[in-house]
């Protein structure tokens, strides 16, 4: 269940940084209500999480969830530059991630 929790905050991470993005500052109410809505859950999901899960796995995963979520969405809807430069980053994140969990015995 810890890993659902996790995977579903991570997820929300990219919510929240779209909206927030979109949000111009925190001056558009429906996407500055959505980045706080979505940033408290994914807080909130990431500490249950927590509960059962080593902080450095879990905010680890949780990090880099939402920092290859945020390139994606970055790329895909927002139209941002995709270099070779930025998908090895990418690729690396992933990898880190797949490490961290498989180093971990939960």
């Amino acid at each position: 269940m810890a890993w659902i929790c996790l995977f579903a905050a991570g997820i929300l991470e990219v919510v929240w940084a779209f909206s927030m993005k979109k949000s111009a500052g925190f001056t558009l109410l429906t996407p500055t209500a959505i980045t706080i809505i979505t940033m408290l859950a994914s807080f909130g999901l990431l500490s249950v999480a927590m509960k059962s899960l080593p902080l450095g796995t879990a905010y680890t995963i949780w990090t880099g969830i939402g920092a290859v979520g945020a390139f994606v969405v970055g790329i895909t809807v927002l139209g941002e530059a995709i270099t070779p430069a930025r998908i090895i980053a990418a690729l690396l994140i992933i990898s880190g991630i797949v490490t961290m969990k498989l180093a971990s015995a939960d």
